[in-house]
């Protein structure tokens, strides 16, 4: 009587992870804690609802194939988010930083920056505070929104397969 279809857990989820990288992004006090577990559970209910739903819609035929592809998504994903997008934003964050920290200590050579020269350290960006993540969360929430709406979306053009499943039977 109250089940609802496996695309609306998966929208729950969804939502769940649009709040926690929102909270990353705002970089409220104590917020990373919350953020975290907000995270950690959608993204955990994500991948426990995203097996039983890809079955259930496609069947137990060909379940192996599709599971291989379901978690080929995570390192593709991985790849682009992390090691594209986020390194891209943090480098530009960091250079700006360099930039105005550059221009703040003026022209004078200090023994940290002799130092540094020295270890061949100064070459690594460096960024600072909560800028650096911002751009890269709020991307984040923004996808997990998109990701709110094609479940969503699933829900209605499935909505016959789940009532055929899950349906009263009248016999």
């Amino acid at each position: 009587d109250y089940a609802y279809p496996r695309p609306v857990a998966l929208a729950v989820a969804q939502f769940i992870m649009a709040i926690g990288h929102f909270s990353v992004a705002m970089a409220w006090p104590g917020a990373m804690y919350i953020s975290t577990l907000l995270i950690g559970l959608g993204y955990g209910a994500h991948w426990s609802i995203v097996p039983a739903a890809a079955s259930e819609l496609f069947g137990l035929k060909s379940f192996g194939a599709l599971y291989n592809f379901l978690t080929v998504a995570n390192p593709v994903g991985s790849l682009i988010f992390s090691g594209l997008i986020a390194s891209t934003i943090y480098d530009y964050e960091a250079e700006k930083q360099a930039h105005m920290h550059h221009h703040h200590r003026g022209s004078s050579r200090s023994l940290e920056k002799v130092f540094l020269d020295a270890l061949n350290l100064e070459d690594s960006l460096k960024c600072e505070g909560a800028i650096c993540f911002f751009l890269t969360s709020v991307i984040m929430s923004g996808l997990c929104i998109v990701a709110l709406f094609l479940s969503m979306i699933l829900v209605y053009r499935t909505k016959i397969v789940y009532s055929n499943l899950y349906g009263k039977s009248h016999s």
